[in-house]
């Protein structure tokens, strides 16, 4: 019988399950995600699961690990220092798509080169600019390489990131390695956001294998796609953007099969994120435009899924504006007070303590700051040094930490690549006030509401009278804004164009009043006409409420808390190939390969060379991931326009998708 071993590593937990023959959860545990070292919080919950059912390490067959922390990194802003060589493009191009956004004043150098559309070279590719820049940009973690119509003909890719790769060592990432489409832009801001997540994941990755190694587990490691799809551990290393949404996709392929939904919503909340998708027919539906996560639209595969900065662990923001105020959550995650408190619990009470015995409300009460060890600290400032320096390996207030305005961009700098963690009121907190969360430090957290309480809105009141009003502010706030997210996908999935955004719609007042149950002269009722299946270790305390706000059935399923482990290892290995065949002048068909286009007379035959290199790509990346038993399946979209009477054809974009189950490890 095969024993599978599913890790799910979180932005606040690290979850393990152990599934028999794909069929029963044998046990599941979980342990604090260790951001300075994850594999010490991947080791414990294995250890953990294992303790639970009573196996030893050798009974293991396939291990899978589902991972939030490159969605979690993107919508935080976080990553190491990357550089984009831009081929081929104009100085303007930068700012199409939000590559300027995504580079976030990281190096970039455009230089000639590139193709046509046919795949004919344009420009000769500047080699002496290329070599300059790299002697002047050094620290970098990873670099991007972009070129127009890659796509079409890689060449200049192709050759850039041998000369980068020789000459700095830095992983490269080629545009045309993560899609085969059009849309050099959205390329490279896929490129950018890969090379930024290279470290990080590949980080992770190895550390999780180490892991496995030291527990005498020696079955092969799969990692979860953003498709919800399986791929090698060392296939995950060199496209790491390809795991944004692996958590999410996760939680839906094992929202499914603890449920068997055929028609439902899934919301899985995390510590940063609400993630929300419709399953339809039961299967998720994949994005056709590309993933979008963290304000950006990516070219990578993924399930069609709205991803929220919010979650048990949002920064709770305090809106002064109006009489009234109030609070908002997110999008940032902080490391909540309560369990700050519970590793550093002298150093957090006596700030506490002397913060609530001051006359005056300070900018920064209630938030502390401490170094994350082992992140590169390379290419940092020399404001940021200060502050590093000033931390050292202590936990320290906001407000002993900086002395001037100016030194608030550098912490965020410092946030931002992850080297620095910053702690703050979360709903997690509100939770421990009031009693439906125990696991940390729950007087930290009532001292931490008591400080925040005492911030003033626009009429000059307390925001709250007390600790316990100001987590039932927080908690509603999160059903409020939870109810959004997932008013905003039904809406976003609705056949019927309103005409109006999604989130504006979710906002609207008339939809605010038919969920109200508005009665005067109009009777007004919205509700969420299909059922939601809540996920994440907070949802049963969270989600009962969201359910009465929407006035919908919430599915909370047993082992609800360690779904996107369950989804880690029941699903398959899945590949996709993808190619383009045109046809430049009449009686010319050119299949477009990684080594240069390759023309032919007759269409077919090109069709059927392209047909049998991304079959043998897919079959081949299907196998090298460990699967067996595959299938293939082939789609071919064959455009073409009627010219004086005849069909003549334009374009040929040939898909092959390869899939199989993970070979499991024997004896």
């Amino acid at each position: 019988m095969a024993l599978a071993l599913g890790v799910d590593t979180g932005g606040t937990y690290t979850d393990a399950v152990l599934v028999r023959d794909e069929k029963a959860v044998v046990a599941s545990a979980k342990s604090l995600t260790t951001r300075s070292d994850l594999a010490i919080g991947v080791g414990k919950a294995i250890t953990a699961v294992l303790a639970e059912a009573g196996v030893s390490p050798a009974e293991i067959s396939m291990a899978s690990l589902s991972t939030t922390l490159a969605t979690n990194a993107l919508v935080e802003g976080q990553g190491g220092r990357v550089a984009l060589i831009y081929i081929g493009f104009r100085e303007s191009d930068l700012d199409k798509h939000g590559l300027k956004d995504a580079l976030k004043g990281d190096p970039a150098l455009v230089i000639a080169g590139g193709h046509s559309h046919a795949g004919n070279e344009v420009a000769p590719l500047d080699l002496d600019a290329l070599a300059e820049f790299l002697e002047v940009n050094t620290g970098i973690s990873g670099f991007a390489v972009a070129a127009q119509f890659a796509t079409r003909n890689p060449a200049h890719e192709l050759e850039a990131a041998r000369i980068v790769a020789e000459r700095t060592g830095a992983p490269v990432t080629c545009s045309h390695h993560l899609s085969a489409k059009l849309n050099g832009p959205r390329r490279a801001v896929t490129a950018v956001l890969n090379a930024r997540l290279i470290g990080m994941i590949d980080r992770l990755i190895g550390r999780a294998q180490d892991t496995l190694k030291d527990l005498c587990i020696t079955a092969p490691m799969m990692v979860v796609r953003g498709d919800g799809a399986l791929m090698s551990a060392e296939q995950a290393r060199e496209r790491p953007i390809e795991t944004i949404l692996s958590g999410p996709a996760a939680s839906i392929v094992g929202a499914r099969w603890l449920t068997g939904v055929e028609n439902a919503l899934v919301s899985d909340i995390g510590g940063t994120t609400t993630d929300v998708a419709l399953i339809r027919d039961g299967k998720p539906a994949i994005d056709p435009a590309g993933a979008r996560v963290g304000g950006f639209r990516t070219m990578v595969e993924a399930v069609a899924m709205r991803t929220h900065g919010l979650g048990g662990d949002s920064q709770v923001h305090v809106v002064a504006e109006g009489l009234k105020g109030g609070v908002f959550l997110g999008p940032r995650r902080v490391l909540p007070v309560s369990l700050i408190a519970a590793e550093a619990g002298a150093v957090i009470h006596a700030a506490l303590d002397e913060q609530l015995r001051a006359t005056t409300v300070g900018e920064h009460d209630a938030r502390f700051a401490r170094i994350v060890p082992g992140i590169p600290t390379e290419g940092v400032g020399p404001r940021e040094s200060v502050l590093l320096e000033r931390l050292g390996n202590k936990v320290l207030p906001l407000g002993d930490l900086l002395r001037t305005r100016m030194e608030n961009g550098a912490l965020a700098r410092l946030v931002d690549r992850g080297i620095v963690q910053v702690s703050g009121v979360t709903p997690s907190d509100a939770s421990h006030v009031l009693g439906q969360l125990d696991s940390w430090d729950a007087d930290a957290a009532r001292k931490a509401l008591e400080l925040f309480a005492r911030k003033r809105v626009g009429s000059g009141d307390r925001l709250a009278g007390d600790p316990d009003e100001l987590a039932r502010m927080i908690i509603d706030q999160l059903t409020e804004q939870t109810a959004l997210t997932l008013l905003e996908t039904a809406f976003s999935e609705e056949a019927e164009d309103f005409g109006v955004a999604p989130e504006d719609l979710a906002r609207h007042v008339l939809t605010q009043r038919g969920l109200a149950r508005h009665r005067g002269l109009l009777a007004m009722d919205v509700s969420l006409n299909v059922d939601v299946v809540g996920l994440g270790a907070s949802a049963p305390s969270y989600y009962p409420a969201v359910g009465e706000r929407l006035h919908c059935s919430m599915i909370l399923p047993e082992h609800t808390g360690v779904a996107n482990a369950v989804g880690a290892v029941v699903g398959r290995v899945t590949f996709r190939r993808a190619g383009t065949v045109t046809s430049p002048s009449e009686g010319r068909y050119r299949v477009h390969l990684e080594d240069g286009p390759q023309d032919f007379g007759e269409s077919d035959e090109a069709l059927a060379l392209l047909e049998e290199i991304l079959r043998a790509e897919a079959e081949g990346a299907v196998k090298e991931a460990g699967a067996e038993n595959i299938r293939v399946l082939v789609e071919r979209d064959i455009r073409t326009a009627q010219i004086e009477g005849r069909e003549v054809f334009v374009e040929g974009m040939l898909t092959v998708e390869a899939s199989g189950r993970p070979r499991v490890a024997l004896g």
